[in-house]
């Protein structure tokens, strides 16, 4: 069973997360807004598992790696994003080396996400993510642009849906991918993508995490049976703060069943 988190604004976070195996962070969140700093402590006291992300998804380029230092000392989740750099791999490896030469004492466990522009690129970034030892999983992301070269489509989330199950199919089938180390699933372009994972070849497939119900339910976008063919641009991290009074918590909550369902069935 591949474990799943809703980010969802601050209102309905109890509501979601007792949907949801696990919670995910965003550190400028947790810098900038005190409610959500209290109720990302609050998981952590409660036992629950919490990966901190390092923002690159929403910020363009990962948090500043001295403060995201200070912030996993601080929080203390059990998972943290290693910093990284968007379809950089180089960059991507040298800020991974250079962050176990300086932070290698923070507490939790570390995950490594790997970046690249091509098909080699992005082997030889899994590969020294997987060589250093101090990475205890490997994240691929949902929206790399190789995804439009390796599944070309008139509808780019199509692309970027069967683009990451052809990478992962690849990097398997080459010998890339190490089976016996954890694999993370960064955001969703579509939610029926993970369908394709229900099969025993990916039980190196610990989690993944998305938003992607939470947002469509915002914006009054039930999930069908088969899914979606779009998705909305809007990010949740604009929306943390958004108005209970203005939520359809049955339509959310109907979006998130269907979600596990696609996964786990």
């Amino acid at each position: 069973m591949i474990k799943i988190a809703h980010e969802a604004p601050l209102d309905i976070f109890d509501e979601v997360q007792s949907k949801t195996d696990y919670d995910y962070a965003l550190v400028h969140l947790l810098e900038q807004n005190s409610r959500y700093r209290d109720t990302f402590e609050n998981a952590i006291r409660k036992g629950r598992e919490v990966i901190l992300d390092n923002s690159i998804f929403e910020l363009e380029e990962a948090f500043e790696a001295d403060r995201f230092a200070i912030w996993v000392e601080r929080l203390k989740p059990t998972w943290y994003i290693v910093p990284d750099a968007l379809e950089d791999a180089e960059k991507t490896m040298q800020q991974a080396a250079n962050w176990f030469k300086n932070y290698s004492h923070v507490p939790g466990k570390s995950i490594g996400v790997v970046q690249g522009k091509t098909y080699q690129e992005i082997k030889d970034c899994y590969r020294a993510m997987d060589e250093i030892a101090n990475v205890d999983m490997i994240a691929i992301s949902f929206d790399y642009s190789y995804y439009s070269e390796s599944y070309p489509h008139p509808n780019k989330y199509v692309s970027w849906m069967l683009g990451r199950v052809k990478l992962i199919g690849d990097l398997v089938k080459d010998g890339t991918i190490n089976k016996s180390k954890p694999h993370h699933l960064l955001g969703c372009g579509l939610p029926q993508e993970f369908s394709f994972y229900k099969h025993d070849d990916y039980n190196f497939i610990y989690s993944l995490d998305t938003s992607n119900p939470v947002v469509h339910g915002i914006k009054n976008i039930p999930y069908t049976q088969e899914g979606l063919w779009s998705k909305e641009s809007q990010k949740l991290h604009e929306l943390i703060d958004y108005p209970l009074d203005n939520l359809d918590i049955n339509l959310i909550l109907s979006n998130i069943k269907q979600f596990r369902k696609f996964t786990n069935g």
